[in-house]
C-alpha cells in the first residue's frame, strides 16, 4: 500500500478518536488528554455514541457521522468491534487509522480470524493500519501525541519504532529522565499493515528524523524490509535490537552448513548487508539513544580520553581493546599544548590523565586541546568525585566551551548522589552522560561500527579478472533429477558445482569390491576412499573414511572396513559404494564452504574453518546473495581463518581471488536454482595457494519462482540488450553493476561543463565517492539504471547512463539520462531512456517524470519525442517532463 497516506498519519489536520472517554482510567480519556495536553493545535473529533461532548468538544456517535476528510482515526474499542469501525473508515476515506485495541492474533486463532477481517478491509479501502495493539504514536515537533503514554517528550531528530509497549514505556522514561528528544516515537504493535519497511522509508525521507532506533521482535516483508535499509542506511545510523539471539530457533540440518547458519547468525548478516548497526541490550539501546540524540556522529574510532582518575582510564582503554581499538595516539602540537599547562606529572599519553586535584579550568583547556586537536574523531571525559573537584563546576565548564562546537563530546560522571546534580545539568545541555566507561565506550563504538558501514559502503568492489561463466543448463538438469527434500547424488552435486565453475577433484564411484580395486589401479596410488550413502550425512562419525590407500590390498580392506562400520553405525542407511579419489596429502588449509536457505532472507552463504574443526570452532561468517568479490572478501574478513590464509609460518599464502571467485560462483548458482535448500562443500582443500572442494551435497526441495527466493534482487541479466546507432556504432546496454564505478569517473572525464550542469544543476568538478557509490550500488527492486557501451572498443568505453528512481511503492519514479559529449546527437539517450520506461512499465510503475532546466532544449525535444508532456516546473528556470506509461507503447523501442 502506498507510502502517501503516512504522511497524513504523521502529519494530520483532522483526527477522529473512537471510544474517546472522559472515564478516568480509560484508554480513550488517556488520548484525549494527551493529544489536548499536548498542544494539538488542528481539529480533534470525539467519536463515542454515549457522550455528547468530550473534554469540552463535540462528540459524533459514529465514524459514519463525521463529514469527509479525515487524516487519521485514533480506535480504542474492543477488538471485536474494530472490523466495522474499519469499514466506515473506508467507506468515509479516512486515510490512516492506529488500532490500540489488543486481543488479536497473540490470544490465538480467533483474535487471527479479526485481525484478518481488519487487514482485508483496510486493504481493499486504501486505509493504513499502525498496530493493532499498541501504544500509539507521538510527534512531538508536530504536537501530536496520539497515544495514551504519559506525557510528551522533548522535540529532537531521533525516530524511535518499536514492537513492544513495554519497552516503548521504558524508552520515553528515561527520555524524560535524560533530556532525549525524539522527531517520531512510534509503537508499531502487531504490524498488520504498517511495517518496519515500511517506516524506514517515510522516516528516510522526513528531514526530521537524522536516525532511527528500532526495537524488533520480528519482521514481516523482508525483502521490503531489506530494500527500505540498504537505502536509508547510506543516509542516517539505524540501530536495532533484535530480540531473540537463543539457539532455540536454529534447529540443527542435515548439513555442517545447516547447523550452522542458525536464525539468529542469519539476522546478524542481513543487518550487517543493510548497514544496519545491532546492539546487543536494552541497556545498549538506551544509551545509544541518548549519543545519537545529543550529539554528531564520530567519523572514526579515534578517541581521546580525559580523566581525573587513572584507573577509569584504563577501565575505558580495556573496553576499546576489546573491539580491538586503542585510544588515539597524541600528535607532537597536541603534547605541547597540553605541555603548557598541566602538572608535570600528568600521564603524557592517551588515557589523558590530569591528575585527582584537577580544576574546573585544568578540564576546561584539555577539552579545548582535544577538541581542536586532528588526530581525534571525539573525547570521552571521565570524573570522578574527589576532594578538590567540583563535578558541578567540571560540568559547567565543559558546557561552556562546547557553546558553538559541533563535535562528539560524551561525558562519564562516576558517582552517586555527589554528581547527581552535575548530571541533570549536562543532561540538559544535551552532553549524554554515562555511568561507567564501559557504557559509554560501548556507545561511541556503536557510531564507529555505523561510520565503518559507511566506509565499505563507498569502498569500490574489484572486478574479476576471469569472466563468469557457467552452463546453467547442464546443473539445472542434475538438480532436477532429484526428489524435493533429498539429498542429490554425490557425483550429480560435484557435477553441478563444476557447471558452475568451482573445483572439484576428481571422484570415482565404486559399487563393488571389485569395481573400487579395478578404479584404484587405473587412478594410480595413493588413494582417499569414502562411504557413498543418502542416508549418512557424517562420514566421519559413522567410520567411512579412509585415507592413503597405497595397494590394491589397502583398497580392498577399506572397502569392507567402511561398509561394515557403516551398518553398525546405521543398520537401515543405504549404502550404494564407496568414492574414489587422489590422496590431497598435506593440505595448507581447508576452509568450508557451504549454503543453506533461510525461511525469511532465502538463500544464506557460510565461509569458515573447514574439515573437523567445522564444528568444533564454529569459525564462520554468513552472507547474502548476491555476492561481488568486495562482499565476499568482507565475509571472510569476518572468521578467525582469514588471518590463516594470508599465509602462516612456511605456508604460502592461499589465492584469495580464487577464493573470492567460488564465493561468487556459488552465489549465482543459488540466484539461479531456488530449489538449492542446503549445499556443503566440505572440507575445500588449499594446497600451494590453490583450492579445491573434496566432498559436496546438495539438498533439493520445491522449487520457488526465479528472484523471489531471494531477500536482496539480483542482477537484472534479462535487462541486458545490444543496439545500433544511425552510424552504424554497435553499442551494449546492460544494468549498472558496483563494480563500474571507474568507468562513471573516466565518463565523467568527457562530460563539458554544460552537460554536467545540466544534469546535477550545479557545476560539479569531480564525482566524490558517495556520487560513485549512489550511481553503482543499485537496489534492482527500486531503480532501474542502464549504462551504453561501446559493443566494439577496446576495454569497456561507456558512453551514457540513463535511469528511473522509483518511490518505495513502485508506482512512481524520476528519470534521469546523460551521454557524453563526444556521442551527442546518435540517439543513445533516447535509446537509453525508451529501455528504461519499456522495464518501468513491465514493473508496474504507472508514472515517470524528471526536471529539466528551461536551457536544456535537447532534453525537452527528446521528452516529447518518447511521449512525455512538458509542463512548467515549481521553479521559474525548470520544467518537468511527465509520462503516464499507461499510454506507453513497449513497441516504441528499437533494441536490435
Amino acid at each position: 500500500m502506498s507510502q502517501y497516506n503516512l504522511e497524513r498519519i504523521f502529519k494530520p489536520h483532522r483526527v477522529a478518536v473512537v471510544g474517546a472517554s472522559e472515564k478516568t482510567g480509560s484508554i480513550g480519556n488517556a488520548l484525549m488528554k494527551n493529544l489536548i495536553e499536548g498542544g494539538f493545535s488542528q481539529t480533534l473529533l470525539p467519536v463515542n455514541p454515549k457522550y455528547q461532548a468530550v473534554h469540552g468538544l463535540a462528540a459524533v456517535k459514529s465514524i459514519g457521522d463525521l463529514s469527509p476528510g479525515v487524516d487519521l482515526a485514533i480506535i480504542a474499542t474492543p477488538i471485536h468491534t474494530v472490523p466495522d469501525i474499519v469499514k466506515e473508515c473506508v467507506k468515509n476515506k479516512i486515510a490512516g487509522a492506529i488500532v490500540i485495541s489488543a486481543g488479536g492474533k497473540e490470544v490465538g486463532e480467533a483474535g487471527r480470524e479479526v485481525e484478518e477481517q481488519i487487514r482485508a478491509t483496510a486493504y481493499a479501502g486504501g486505509l493504513r493500519i499502525v498496530g493493532p495493539n499498541c501504544l500509539g504514536i507521538i510527534r512531538p515537533g508536530g504536537k501530536l501525541n496520539a497515544s495514551f503514554a504519559a506525557g510528551m517528550p522533548d522535540a529532537g531528530d531521533l525516530a524511535f519504532v518499536s514492537q513492544s509497549g513495554a519497552i516503548c514505556t521504558a524508552i520515553l522514561d528515561l527520555a524524560f529522565k535524560e533530556h532525549i528528544g525524539f522527531s517520531h516515537f512510534v509503537s508499531i504493535g502487531s504490524m498488520l499493515d504498517v511495517d518496519f519497511g515500511d517506516l524506514i522509508d517515510y522516516l528516510g525521507n522526513d528531514p526530521s528524523a537524522k536516525s532511527i532506533l528500532l526495537y524488533v521482535e520480528s519482521l514481516t516483508n523482508f525483502r521490503k524490509f531489506m530494500s527500505a535499509a540498504r537505502s536509508v542506511s547510506r543516509i542516517k545510523p539505524i540501530i536495532v535490537l533484535k530480540a531473540g539471539r537463543s539457539e532455540a530457533g536454529a534447529e540443527a540440518a542435515a548439513s555442517h552448513t545447516g547447523a550452522m547458519a542458525g536464525e539468529d547468525a542469519v539476522y546478524d548478516a542481513a543487518f550487517k548487508r543493510a548497514g544496519i548497526v545491532r546492539v546487543d541490550t536494552i541497556q545498549d539501546l538506551f544509551d545509544c539513544a541518548e549519543l545519537m540524540a545529543k550529539q554528531p556522529r564520530p567519523r572514526g574510532p579515534r578517541l581521546a580520553i580525559v580523566t581525573n582518575g587513572g584507573g577509569p582510564g584504563v577501565m575505558a582503554t580495556d573496553a576499546m581493546a576489546r573491539a580491538d581499538l586503542a585510544p588515539a595516539p597524541l600528535d607532537p602540537v597536541t603534547l605541547q599544548r597540553l605541555d603548557a599547562f598541566l602538572p608535570p606529572f600528568w600521564s603524557r599519553s592517551n588515557p589523558i590523565d590530569i591528575l585527582g586535584d584537577a580544576s574546573p579550568e585544568r578540564f576546561r583547556q584539555t577539552l579545548e586541546v582535544c577538541c581542536d586537536a586532528k588526530d581525534s574523531d571525539g573525547v570521552c571525559v571521565i570524573l570522578t568525585p574527589q576532594a578538590l573537584t567540583d563535578p558541578v563546576l567540571v560540568a559547567e565548564a565543559l558546557i561552556d566551551i562546547m557553546k558553538g562546537r559541533r563535535y562528539p563530546v560524551f561525558a562519564c560522571w562516576m558517582g552517586g548522589k555527589s554528581i547527581e546534580a552535575a548530571v541533570t545539568i549536562l543532561n540538559k545541555a544535551g552532553i549524554p552522560t554515562y555511568d561507567t566507561p564501559e557504557r559509554a565506550i560501548q556507545a561511541f563504538l556503536y557510531m564507529v561500527e555505523y561510520a565503518r558501514n559507511m566506509e565499505d559502503v563507498l569502498e569500490i568492489p574489484p572486478k574479476l579478472t576471469r569472466e563468469i561463466s557457467v552452463d546453467s543448463e547442464k546443473a539445472g538438469q542434475l538438480l532436477a533429477r532429484a526428489s524435493a527434500k533429498q539429498f542429490i547424488p554425490e557425483a550429480d552435486a560435484r557435477n553441478v558445482l563444476s557447471a558452475y565453475g568451482l573445483p572439484v577433484i576428481r571422484t570415482e564411484t565404486a559399487a563393488t569390491e571389485d569395481d573400487a580395486s579395478r578404479l584404484a589401479r587405473e587412478m594410480g596410488y595413493p588413494l582417499v576412499m569414502k562411504l557413498l550413502s543418502p542416508d549418512i550425512s557424517h562420514k566421519t562419525e559413522a567410520g567411512g573414511i579412509r585415507l592413503d590407500l597405497r595397494s590394491d590390498e589397502d583398497v580392498r580392506e577399506a572397502f569392507t572396513g567402511i561398509v561394515e562400520s557403516a551398518r553398525r553405525y546405521q543398520a537401515d542407511a543405504r549404502i550404494e559404494g564407496v568414492t574414489l579419489q587422489p590422496l590431497f596429502a598435506n593440505p595448507d588449509y581447508e576452509i568450508l564452504l557451504g549454503a543453506k536457505r533461510d525461511v525469511h532472507f532465502g538463500p544464506v552463504i557460510l565461509f569458515g574453518m573447514g574439515g573437523i574443526f567445522t564444528e568444533v570452532l564454529k569459525d564462520r561468517a554468513l552472507g547474502l546473495p548476491p555476492l561481488n568479490r568486495l562482499l565476499a572478501r568482507h565475509m571472510m574478513q569476518q572468521t578467525r581463518a582469514w588471518t590463516l590464509l594470508q599465509g602462516y609460518r612456511n605456508r604460502p599464502p592461499a589465492d584469495m581471488e580464487q577464493l573470492e571467485e567460488m564465493i561468487v560462483r556459488l552465489s549465482q548458482l543459488l540466484i539461479d536454482f531456488p530449489q538449492i535448500a542446503e549445499l556443503d562443500m566440505n572440507p575445500v582443500m588449499i594446497k600451494d595457494g590453490k583450492a579445491v572442494a573434496v566432498d559436496a551435497r546438495i539438498l533439493v526441495s520445491e522449487p520457488e519462482r526465479p528472484y523471489l527466493h531471494l531477500v536482496i534482487s539480483p542482477y537484472p541479466a534479462e535487462d541486458e540488450s545490444h543496439l545500433v546507432t544511425e552510424e552504424g556504432t554497435r553499442v551494449l546496454v546492460r544494468p549498472v553493476r558496483p563494480e563500474d564505478a571507474p568507468l562513471f569517473r573516466k565518463f565523467s572525464e568527457v562530460l563539458s561543463p554544460e552537460s554536467i550542469y545540466y544534469r546535477f544543476f550545479s557545476h560539479v568538478k569531480e564525482l566524490s565517492p558517495q556520487m560513485l557509490a549512489r550511481f553503482t550500488q543499485i537496489d534492482y527492486d527500486r531503480e532501474i539504471a542502464l549504462v551504453a557501451l561501446a559493443d566494439d572498443s577496446e576495454g569497456e568505453q561507456m558512453l551514457g547512463v540513463a535511469r528511473i528512481i522509483g518511490d518505495p511503492d513502485g508506482k512512481e519514479g524520476e528519470f534521469a539520462v546523460m551521454v557524453g559529449d563526444p556521442w551527442h546527437g546518435k540517439g543513445i539517450g533516447s535509446n537509453l531512456l525508451e529501455k528504461c520506461l519499456v522495464i518501468a512499465k513491465k514493473r508496474g510503475f504507472q508514472r515517470v517524470h524528471g526536471i529539466v532546466l528551461r536551457e536544456n532544449k535537447s532534453m525537452r525535444v527528446l521528452g516529447k519525442k518518447l511521449g512525455f508532456q512538458v509542463k512548467a516546473g515549481d521553479d521559474a528556470g525548470e520544467f518537468e517532463l511527465v509520462i503516464s506509461l499507461a499510454s506507453f507503447s513497449e513497441d516504441r523501442a528499437d533494441f536490435r
